[in-house]
């Protein structure tokens, strides 16, 4: 593995309406862990729903996960509660950054916190351009990615959606959904 001050840290966001998007930046994350990185995933929306690769992480010395959202909030009862929560989260994840205890850091549903004004794209934008670690990488998930953010990023894929299974009446599956 190269050494922090020989590495460049790239910035990736996974946005758009389709599937896959958590589930590629945590491909990233257990193969960041299979060459020993210290890898922290800090989940903005899911709250405690317990998902087969929270289980999977925690078989990982070198993978920290927190799940701290309040649960999906599409149709939300309490938007100042959803702000709060995620302003808090953003503190967080903040902190977990600047501690330079990680080589890779998931900041999962984030860009959800953005399309729902709940945080800022550019205070987002400006914290990666100017305080996150040069060498860390970050992942950012979610739809509805700020236009700062992706002009933040040195990577951002938009997943389209064709079809989903739910639209033929299958409910989320274990092992492929959660």
């Amino acid at each position: 593995m190269k050494s922090r001050d020989r590495r460049q840290g790239v910035v990736l966001v996974n946005t758009g309406e389709g599937k896959g998007k958590s589930s590629s930046a945590f491909g990233m994350v257990f193969r960041a862990a299979g060459w020993d990185m210290k890898v922290c995933v800090i989940q903005f929306i899911k709250g405690q729903w317990q998902t087969g690769e929270q289980k999977a992480a925690a078989r990982f010395e070198n993978i920290e996960w927190h799940a701290l959202g309040d649960g999906f909030t599409w149709n939300t009862q309490n938007p100042e509660q959803d702000i709060r929560t995620s302003r808090e989260i953003w503190e967080f994840a903040k902190q977990k950054i600047l501690s330079e205890q990680f080589d890779l850091v998931v900041l999962d549903e984030i860009n959800y916190c953005c399309g729902y004004g709940w945080i800022s794209g550019q205070e987002i934008a400006d914290f990666i351009e100017h305080q996150k670690p040069s060498w860390l990488h970050l992942i950012l998930t979610g739809r509805n990615a700020a236009p700062e953010v992706i002009d933040a990023a040195h990577t951002v894929t938009e997943m389209h959606k064709i079809k989903h299974a739910y639209q033929q009446g299958i409910k989320a599956e274990q092992g492929v959904e959660f």
